[in-house]
């Protein structure tokens, strides 16, 4: 098997490399043009989600691509989410998605979030009352399935689950989660999570691969770090080549952003370094700082968002 690809427990493989299309302005036309210039430079991961407000914007660009002969479908990978007032019909809410994207069928199709909010919902930071209390995620997970065995994704998941989370999965999955996507780089590790995935067969895959520098939630704390300049000097490479390069070499698939065409260069780059043990131990011996999304949204909000919180308490 190629060495930039993960293989799943459904039989797919996932590019370790991926692009995230999230774009707090929804700016298509940028989009776009960047999804493009991504598809010309190698990037065949693409991820996106309903509440991103990316999906057309992806879809046309790679069916542009796909008409124009530049990359056929199979060889490339899409992943988008479930939204949590979705979570009583998945399969309205996927067919919705393959409709706006103009796609037959997803690579990969996640649960954003263990929350469920009510029906109609569509804000990143719902209001108190527009969370349901009983999150379902039993009858949500086999709405899952169900797209599963329709064909209208090729492979289910979750995202921003906790290992007590997918302990509570596994206990009544008829099939199991072969993703699960969370924020993870070198000064928030996951170790205890990536140990409870992969006992259980669950690719983890890392957004914010560089600690979401740029977004109100994140810090340059990653690519700043004097460790990972350190390393980044020893190897001739970019403090945020060694971070991509370290979340690929613990097994994982890393989702970086950028629409900037020289940066998705040297992120793709990211694939040709080799991290040595040494550059490993002392990445993995650096005091963590957990940036977690559950910190903003609770200074955002009250009570509904501290059950997010509550989330990372057993390290997610």
């Amino acid at each position: 098997m190629r060495s930039d690809v993960a293989r799943l427990r459904c039989g797919k493989t996932i590019p370790l490399l991926g692009m995230g299309t999230y774009c707090p302005q929804k700016d298509r036309e940028s989009t776009i043009s960047a999804v493009h210039q991504a598809i010309k430079i190698g990037y065949k991961h693409f991820d996106t989600a309903k509440i991103y407000g990316s999906e057309e914007a992806l879809g046309t660009a790679l069916g542009q691509a796909i008409s124009y002969g530049t990359v056929q479908r199979e060889d490339i990978f899409v992943t988008s989410k479930l939204w949590s007032s979705d979570h009583h019909d998945p399969i309205s809410a996927l067919t919705q998605t393959l409709k706006t994207m103009g796609l037959e069928y997803l690579d990969n199709y996640l649960v954003h979030w263990p929350i469920k909010l009510k029906p109609g919902v569509n804000e990143p930071i719902p209001k108190d009352e527009e969370f349901e209390k009983d999150l379902g995620i039993e009858e949500t997970w086999q709405g899952m399935e169900r797209c599963l065995e329709m064909g209208l994704c090729r492979s289910i998941g979750v995202s921003n689950f906790s290992s007590k989370k997918i302990y509570d999965l596994l206990d009544f999955a008829s099939v199991s989660p072969s993703v699960n996507q969370v924020e993870m780089h070198p000064l928030w590790r996951q170790s205890k999570l990536r140990k409870v995935c992969e006992e259980n067969k669950i690719h983890v895959s890392g957004y914010s691969p560089l600690g979401g520098p740029g977004n109100c939630w994140g810090s340059t704390a990653v690519i700043e770090h004097p460790v990972i300049k350190s390393i980044a000097l020893k190897h001739n490479a970019t403090p945020a080549q060694v971070a991509l390069r370290w979340g690929m070499s613990k097994g994982a698939s890393v989702i970086v952003k950028s629409f900037n065409g020289e940066r998705m260069r040297e992120n793709k780059r990211a694939l040709d370094i080799k991290l040595d043990d040494q550059d490993l131990s002392f990445i993995d011996q650096l005091e963590e700082w957990k940036i977690m999304r559950g910190d903003f949204l609770v200074n955002q909000t009250t009570s509904p968002y501290k059950s997010i919180q509550q989330l990372w308490d057993d390290e997610i």
